[in-house]
């Protein structure tokens, strides 16, 4: 960089950081005065609403209220917890303001559409699917052909499932339940249930209870309908979405730049102009998103990169042992896509 564009860059920076000092957010300020950020997180009871369909994952918003926290208030940062039972209670007590920040949330039109709600990139792509018993040979959808597929009726799951079975011309035979407990117990038993269908990480929660009997079932691939989470804040504050926004960009940014907790100290020393931009080797990007340039590293030694995340709260090293899928970064054929940090 010569003389004069270094001089162009600290004016710009001065600008920017002055402007972003000046419009502080004020739910940035009120997190800052309290010294912790209010984060709820839907701990999903199937029985309890009709319109969710996802598990609980609890673990992943865990991290992701951490990782936040952390950003703004620094690596001694609290957040406070505040658990839902369902979706819909979740985002009336984020209008409230009760919670600042929603962990995970459903993009879709009935949550975006003129709701004053605002979503991140989706952090999990969660997905309508089925969990199948191996010992009775279904390897695919179509295998379920004339057998008994089980699944919550009145709900969008049995809407899905009816409109895919059709799609893919598969006549089969369709089994409602009102209790989950009642669907579990017909799969287990063989007695009713060829396959359950719901999204994943509901499926992955209904595997581990079959406790030394989980290994004989297994979740297909196959996609009955797309249901993504993704963090969730209130439209009204331009400064707190585009530090949401950019905390999980950061975080997919430092799986695609092999920044680990474990390398972190190692990788500051990096020449890569990217890796310098998002751990704060390079002067002024922090000011950006209204924070201090060390923001992106210090989310990074609390909570790992993106691909640590997964691991330990959806994957192999986790109790729902999911596949990445569509969750893998885009070089490995997945998803998960980092905007660029320029």
């Amino acid at each position: 960089m010569n003389r004069f564009s270094a001089l162009l860059f600290s004016i710009a920076w001065l600008i920017i950081g002055t402007t972003a000092t000046a419009h502080a957010g004020a739910t940035l300020d009120r997190i800052k005065a309290a010294g912790s950020l209010p984060c709820g997180i839907n701990i999903e009871e199937p029985e309890y609403s009709t319109r969710d369909a996802h598990g609980n994952h609890s673990a992943l918003d865990l991290d992701i209220c951490k990782a936040v926290a952390v950003a703004v208030l620094g690596p001694k940062a609290k957040f406070t917890v505040v658990s839902f039972r369902d979706e819909q209670d979740a985002l009336k007590a984020l209008k409230s303001g009760e919670i600042a920040l929603l962990a995970t949330g459903s993009p879709n039109l009935i949550d975006t559409a003129n709701t004053g709600f605002g979503f991140a990139r989706p952090i999990f792509y969660d997905y309508q699917g089925f969990l199948v018993n191996k010992t009775m040979g279904i390897a695919s959808p179509k295998d379920l052909a004339g057998k008994v597929t089980c699944f919550l009726g009145s709900t969008e799951i049995e809407t899905q499932i009816e409109s895919y079975m059709k799609r893919e011309k598969i006549k089969w035979l369709p089994h409602p339940f009102q209790e989950e407990g009642e669907m579990e117990a017909a799969f287990i038993t063989r007695s009713n249930c060829a396959a359950i269908t719901a999204d994943v990480s509901q499926l992955a929660y209904e595997r581990i209870a079959f406790k030394s009997m989980a290994k004989n079932f297994e979740i297909l691939p196959d996609v009955v309908g797309k249901d993504p989470l993704a963090p969730t804040y209130n439209l009204d504050d331009p400064q707190w979405a585009t530090i949401v926004n950019w905390t999980v960009e950061a975080l997919i940014q430092a799986e695609e730049s092999g920044v680990t907790q474990a390398n972190l100290a190692e990788m500051k020393n990096s020449d890569d102009e990217v890796i310098r931009r998002l751990l704060g080797g390079q002067r002024g990007y922090g000011q950006f998103v209204g924070l201090d340039d060390a923001w992106a590293a210090r989310v990074i030694e609390a909570v790992g990169n993106y691909g640590e995340m997964f691991e330990r709260d959806l994957g192999s090293g986790s109790v729902m042992k999911l596949p990445r899928g569509a969750n893998n970064l885009w070089i490995q054929g997945g998803l998960m896509y980092a905007l660029p940090i320029r």
